[in-house]
């Protein structure tokens, strides 16, 4: 299916888009700023669960960490393919699947910061 030639003269389009790859550019490099890949590895809060109480922390390795950067380029990608493929059928439907993805990039951004902060 080519990708309509209006779809990329749409300025809120080429906006949201811009918006969604630079929110999961951030992801990915405050994940690996953060890491600290030369000191120890282990140790790294990856859940919290506040019914457990005084336990509410559980541990992981570096790949549950790494999942944060998976999922916010499993995210844009997907966000930008769906408004592409929805684009002909409804521009505000393509408009919501991309601010969506802005929303969940800046959740990823969030609850990643907050769990590194923990360390």
């Amino acid at each position: 299916m080519p990708i309509s030639k209006k779809y990329f003269h749409d300025k809120l389009i080429l906006l949201l888009i811009s918006s969604n790859i630079f929110l999961a550019f951030l992801c990915v490099v405050l994940v690996f700023l953060r890491l600290g890949l030369g000191q120890d590895s282990s140790g790294y809060l990856v859940e919290y669960r506040s019914n457990l109480g005084i336990s509410a922390f559980k541990t992981g390795s570096i790949v549950d960490i790494v999942s944060f950067v998976a999922f916010a380029i499993l995210i844009a990608g997907t966000s930008i393919m769906l408004s592409i493929r929805t684009y002909p059928i409804r521009r505000l439907l393509a408009l919501t699947i991309l601010a969506s993805g802005i929303l969940l990039l800046a959740l990823d951004i969030i609850v990643s910061n907050a769990l590194m902060v923990l360390r």
